[in-house]
């Protein structure tokens, strides 16, 4: 398991253990973590894939600048994994094309 320890411009301090899903799998996190970060500590490399071309795009600015790492969160699309904090019973799934809503 390969952790960030910092981030450009958050700063996080890593509280108790908690769960979150990614597609269906129950994965561990740490409170004060963002989303991002804990996907990667569990292996988890690619956030989407482009609408077009389908090509695979994993963490890149880390800031919220870019669009690669925007996934549905508990069935809201287009959310900015690299900025937003991991949450207890959270789930998290690789959005299709630009993100419609679900019904």
């Amino acid at each position: 398991m390969e952790r960030i320890e910092s981030h450009p411009i958050l700063t996080f301090e890593r509280g108790k253990k908690i769960r979150f899903f990614f597609e269906g799998r129950e994965l561990m996190a740490y409170e004060g973590e963002t989303i991002a970060a804990a996907l990667h500590a569990n292996g988890i490399r690619v956030l989407r894939y482009t609408p077009k071309k389908a090509r695979p795009q994993g963490l890149f600015c880390a800031i919220g600048k870019c669009s690669s790492c925007l996934m549905e969160v508990d069935g809201i699309p287009n959310v900015r994994t690299c900025m937003t904090l991991v949450k207890d019973g959270m789930a998290v799934r690789r959005q299709k094309g630009r993100g419609e809503f679900l019904d």
